[in-house]
């Protein structure tokens, strides 16, 4: 009877020593997610940062041509020409930024709900 209860300790141990690892194994995967999300972040930010800097100086450089080339038709069309690009280029700006949401969105999800594709598994099997 000892013998038993002695093996009975031991399966558990071993069970709740392998759930445990098993948990820490899934929050270090999520961390790394949220690692790599943040370099990613930052990564984006610095390029929005140097893409707004290029953005704006387009923008003032256009608008100091505009007011220099007077009668300068063909300038101005170059002007409006680079005016477009900005805009085509914000325009892409703010598609990666949506896209760079989706994806903290969706590691957010995962991170508030590592387990749920997991827990429709376990209840099928304790039944």
């Amino acid at each position: 009877m000892a013998d038993s209860r002695d093996d009975l300790a031991e399966s558990l141990q071993n069970l709740f020593t392998s759930v445990s690892s098993m948990v820490k194994s899934e929050l270090q995967g999520t961390n790394n997610h949220l690692d790599l999300l943040e370099k990613m972040n930052q990564r984006v930010a610095s390029e929005y940062d140097d893409m707004g800097d290029v953005a704006a100086g387009l923008r003032v450089f256009a608008e100091q041509m505009k007011s220099k080339s007077g009668g300068l038709d063909e300038f101005v069309g170059q002007m409006d020409a680079i005016e477009k690009q900005v805009s085509e280029f914000e325009a892409v700006i703010s598609v990666l930024d949506r896209y760079v949401s989706v994806l903290e969105s969706k590691i957010r999800a995962e991170y508030r709900h590592p387990h749920h594709h997991r827990r429709s598994n376990d209840s099928v099997g304790t039944d």
